[in-house]
């Protein structure tokens, strides 16, 4: 759990803090199964809005509290919209405590890129950083240039190796371009081609870093039916659980995505636990806007505090990773042989 020490009871702001963490727990513990020592993964993936950026003061400590909580009920997290500076990350990592670590990619240039970075956070008591890191590129010509400008992502996809139990697995998080408010807009669509591509591809090198990839981050999908989500089914599998959850803040569309191709998880999908926490049915609440007019002031009460929490809600499933009957049965065989 989070460290709460540096909750003050003599400040109003912090008793509210702590009642609203008071909320949050009771809510996860509740939707969300419970952490195991090497059975199950509790993976996510939370699009934190401009997370380290300006608009309407950054993210207070309150704020933080809050994100910290929720991310404290999973192993793994991948993070989007992380901002050039990194402060909000560190103080949030301070909020975790001293057994969680993040990775963080570079910030993105251009406009398109927006700064941005991608970051995994996890729980080393859990997840074991595998060594393996780095930002995916379209695909290149033997003189190492792009095939095509339309292969280049808005923001490079982020992957890296972890390992949880028995579980080996490369994971990797995008922020596809937005473009058109619309399905489908053409580039969108053609960043889901080419990063779909680019992972299929990675499961035919016989000296990939694992057997397993799962896919995850905000897609920007509209719609269960766009062309992009036929393009992921192609080569991913969708956990029934969050297959069409929406989870965007006004819960009205399925922006957010998680994928697996995975020979080991096979039968395992079907049966996983998943769905989308919304935040705001805890925290920041409607019936919680007179409470916080002095700090969004003349501002629209539902957009500020998507700069508190954000405008995306966290997805999750929870993965069996426990092999060894599989393991142990294949043992027996061979014996019996």
């Amino acid at each position: 759990m989070p460290f709460y020490s540096k909750l003050d009871t003599t400040k109003p702001e912090d008793r509210r803090t702590a009642e609203g963490l008071l909320r949050l727990r009771t809510a996860l513990n509740k939707e969300v199964p419970g952490q195991t020592l090497d059975r199950t993964l509790l993976l996510a993936t939370w699009n934190l809005r401009e997370f380290g950026g300006t608009k309407f003061g950054g993210r207070d400590k309150e704020a933080l509290y809050y994100i910290a909580q929720v991310l404290s009920h999973f192993d793994l997290i991948a993070v989007q919209e992380v901002r050039d500076n990194l402060d909000e990350l560190e103080e949030l990592m301070g909020i975790l405590g001293h057994w969680w670590s993040f990775l963080v990619t570079d910030e993105t240039a251009g406009r398109a890129g927006n700064c941005e970075r991608m970051a995994f956070v996890f729980d080393r008591r859990k997840v074991k950083f595998g060594g393996l890191a780095g930002e995916q590129e379209g695909p290149t010509s033997k003189d190492g240039n792009l095939l095509r400008i339309s292969d280049a992502f808005a923001r490079a996809p982020f992957m890296a190796g972890f390992q949880a139990g028995w579980f080996k697995f490369s994971l990797c998080t995008g922020h596809l371009y937005y473009g058109d408010s619309k399905p489908d807009d053409p580039e969108r669509l053609e960043e889901t081609r080419t990063l779909v591509s680019l992972l299929k591809k990675r499961t035919r090198n016989k000296d990939q870093w694992a057997r397993n990839i799962i896919v995850l981050g905000d897609f920007n999908l509209f719609s269960t039916k766009d062309k992009m989500m036929k393009e992921i089914h192609k080569v991913f599998e969708t956990p029934p659980a969050v297959e069409g959850a929406f989870s965007n803040a006004l819960r009205t569309k399925p922006f957010d995505q998680i994928g697996v191709l995975s020979p080991e998880m096979h039968n395992r999908i079907t049966q996983s636990r998943g769905g989308v926490f919304d935040v705001f049915e805890h925290v920041y609440r409607d019936e919680d806007e007179a409470t916080y007019k002095p700090l969004f002031g003349d501002h629209d009460y539902r957009m500020w505090r998507t700069f508190k929490a954000s405008d995306h809600l966290p997805l999750w499933v929870e993965l069996e990773v426990d092999f060894a009957d599989e393991y142990l049965q294949c043992k027996a065989k061979e014996h019996k042989q």
